[in-house]
């Protein structure tokens, strides 16, 4: 039987065994009575707090989503223009996605769910109207809310997508951005010189070490720790 816990102790429980189950074992192939009992909590504990497993993804949407635009400067070493800072980590997001099918799970999974897209389209709404309104000096963020809409569309059906002799990362990565820049009109020559930078840059090795940010942060915020088969399958085990 679960042990009892007051709300605040039992949702860190729930929270730290989710981000170490989603993460060693894909959002989908994690169910919620293997969360209990990781957590060893009660059904009606999860429920009353979290009503649902997509309730717990929304949690850590705030932390995979926000501040990628750093982490896109911080890792590439450089301090790069908005619209360089972009490009760099839609690239990182395509291959940590292509990288790792338990990453590309949780996060095709938080573009599914209305919960957490909605919080995606949000907040990516106010980063794009600042990296792309000088290109569509007319546009409010209202506008910018809709086009994430689309690209957010995009993205999940490229991350959904497998990479293959026909189709692989290199030609995935410049693909979307020739189609997410030009829906933002960034100009066609500006274009070419954003995506030669792009892939000048060894953006597997950027991807590693963003995965390494990011474990980092879940696991100090939910307080857990991978077992070592999990760790080495979050840092890459499963590559193209």
């Amino acid at each position: 039987m679960a042990r009892r816990y007051d709300s605040a102790d039992a949702k860190r429980r729930i929270l730290a065994a989710c981000a170490r189950l989603f993460l060693e074992n894909g959002y989908t192939n994690t169910k919620v009575a293997e969360i209990l009992k990781t957590a060893d909590v009660s059904a009606g504990s999860f429920q009353n707090i979290f009503h649902t497993k997509d309730g717990v993804l929304s949690e850590f949407v705030d932390i995979m989503f926000s501040g990628q635009f750093g982490a896109a400067r911080r890792t590439s070493g450089m301090d790069l223009p908005p619209v360089y800072a972009y490009a760099v980590e839609t690239a990182i997001q395509l291959t940590l996605t292509e990288r790792n099918e338990n990453l590309r799970d949780i996060y095709i999974e938080a573009y599914t769910s209305p919960t957490a897209s909605e919080y995606i389209f949000r907040n990516m709404a106010e980063e794009l109207y600042q990296i792309f309104h000088d290109y569509q000096p007319g546009s409010t963020q209202s506008d910018f809310y809709e086009m994430e809409i689309g690209s957010a569309g995009m993205m999940r059906a490229f991350m959904t997508r497998h990479c293959d002799v026909y189709f692989a990362l290199d030609r995935k990565i410049r693909r979307f951005l020739s189609m997410s820049l030009s829906a933002y009109r960034v100009p066609l020559e500006e274009q070419e010189k954003i995506m030669s930078f792009v892939s000048g840059l060894d953006i597997i090795k950027i991807a590693e070490r963003v995965v390494q940010e990011l474990i980092q942060a879940l696991a100090m915020r939910f307080e857990f720790k991978l077992g070592s088969a999990g760790k080495e399958k979050s840092l890459g085990g499963v590559l193209v």
